[in-house]
C-alpha cells in the first residue's frame, strides 16, 4: 500500500510502498477513502508533538473509510462497513472511559501520533468495538473525514463544554477548519457570532456560515474592538488558532462572567512558557477558562443527527481535494499557505 512518510522532523515527506498492516486483536484495518489535512499533522511533522517518538512516521488522524479486516475478539464491526473514528481512541476499560470521557483517556491511542496514521491506503486501529462510529450513507467520506478532529472538537466545545445559548455573543478567533466549524455550530445554536482572522477569504467564508460580524485581526486592538462592538464584551470567546497573543486577546474580549474556550493548540515546543493567562482579568471579571479536546465516539450520534436534520452542513467547510501524492508538499506548506476551508486527501 502507499503511505506518506517522513524520516526526520521537518524533512519533506515522500510516498512509499509498505505492506498492508494486519488487524490487531480487538482492532481493525480501515481502507481509507478520505482523510483530512490538519494543522495538528503539521505540528507533528515539525517536531512539536513529543508523543511522536518513532521515525519514520506516517501522519493523519481524521479519516473515514471502509472496514478492510477485523482482529480477534471484535464483535461490533464487520468488513465492508462504512466507518469513521475519533482522533483519540480510548481504551474502554479505565474509569475515565467508563465515565464517558474516552477522548481524554490517559492511555489513549491516536493514529498519526502514537502509531502510523491515515495518510495511507490503509490504517490499523486498536479498541475497535469501543471507538467505532458507523457512518450513515447520507454522510460522504469526505465530509466524515472533516468531522473527526476539527468539526467534532468544535461541536463538543461549543455545545457541551461552552454550552452556548441562543442570543449569546460568541467571538471566534481564527477561521481555519476548527474555527469555521465553531462559527457554523454557534450560529446554529442561535448565537450572534463575530469571526476574527487576518485572511479576507476566511472571513468571507465565515460570513457565509453565519457570522454576523467579522473583524480583521491585523487592524488595531481586536479585543477592544470586540468590547466596543458588543457594548461590554462577548459572552463566549473561542480561541481556534493556537496563538499566545490571540488567546490573551480572546480573554480580554470577554464580558463579565464570560467563558473562554481554548481549542487551538499551544504545544510547549512552540510556545514554551509564554502560554500565560491574564489571571487578573479572569479574577476581576469572574471568567471561566475552559479547554476542550475532541469528542468521544459515544457522542457522535448527536452530531450526526444535527447533520442529518440539516441544522449543520459540514460539507460547506470543505475546500480543496488533493491526492496522496500531493499530500507531502501540502503538509509542509501548511504554516505558510492559506487556503480557506478543509483540505481533504483522497487516496
Amino acid at each position: 500500500m502507499r503511505t506518506v512518510t517522513f524520516n526526520a522532523f521537518g524533512e519533506l515527506p515522500s510516498v512509499t510502498d509498505v505492506p498492508v498492516p494486519p488487524a490487531p486483536d480487538g482492532g481493525v484495518v480501515v481502507e481509507v477513502r478520505a482523510t483530512g489535512l490538519c494543522r495538528s499533522d503539521w505540528h507533528g511533522w515539525a517536531g512539536h508533538d513529543t508523543d511522536i517518538t518513532v521515525l519514520p512516521h506516517t501522519p493523519g488522524h481524521e479519516f473515514a473509510g471502509v472496514i478492510h479486516a477485523v482482529g480477534a475478539g471484535v464483535e461490533r464491526v464487520v468488513p465492508g462497513q462504512r466507518v469513521t473514528f475519533p482522533f483519540a481512541l480510548g481504551c474502554g476499560q479505565c474509569r475515565v472511559c467508563r465515565a464517558g470521557a474516552s477522548h481524554v483517556c490517559p492511555d489513549q491511542w491516536q493514529p498519526g501520533v502514537n502509531g502510523p496514521g491515515s495518510f495511507a491506503d490503509y490504517v490499523a486501529l486498536p479498541w475497535a468495538d469501543f471507538n467505532v462510529v458507523a457512518l450513515p450513507d447520507s454522510v460522504s467520506f469526505a465530509v466524515a473525514a472533516g468531522l473527526g478532529c476539527r468539526f467534532a472538537t468544535a461541536y463538543r466545545a461549543v455545545v457541551d463544554v461552552g454550552q452556548v445559548r441562543a442570543r449569546e455573543t460568541v467571538t471566534v478567533f481564527g477561521c481555519g477548519g476548527v474555527g469555521l466549524a465553531a462559527v457554523m455550530i454557534a450560529h446554529s445554536r442561535g448565537a450572534e457570532v463575530i469571526a476574527i482572522d487576518v485572511d479576507r477569504g476566511a472571513l468571507d467564508l465565515a460570513t457565509s456560515l453565519g457570522a454576523g460580524s467579522v473583524l480583521d485581526a491585523g487592524n488595531g486592538d481586536v479585543a477592544e474592538r470586540v468590547r466596543e462592538l458588543t457594548e461590554g464584551g462577548a459572552d463566549v470567546a473561542v480561541e481556534a488558532l493556537g496563538s499566545v497573543v490571540t488567546a490573551e486577546a480572546a480573554i480580554r474580549s470577554l464580558a463579565i462572567r464570560g467563558r473562554h474556550l481554548q481549542i487551538g493548540l499551544l504545544p510547549p515546543a512552540v510556545v514554551g512558557d509564554r502560554a500565560t493567562v491574564p489571571m487578573h482579568t479572569v479574577i476581576a471579571r469572574e471568567l471561566q477558562v475552559l479547554g476542550s479536546h475532541g469528542m468521544p465516539a459515544r457522542d457522535y450520534p448527536r452530531m450526526l443527527a444535527d447533520i442529518a436534520s440539516g441544522r449543520l452542513a459540514p460539507e460547506r467547510l470543505l475546500g480543496r481535494t488533493i491526492t496522496l501524492e500531493e499530500a507531502p508538499a501540502a503538509l509542509a506548506a501548511m504554516d505558510s499557505a492559506s487556503t480557506p476551508g478543509v483540505t481533504i486527501i483522497e487516496p
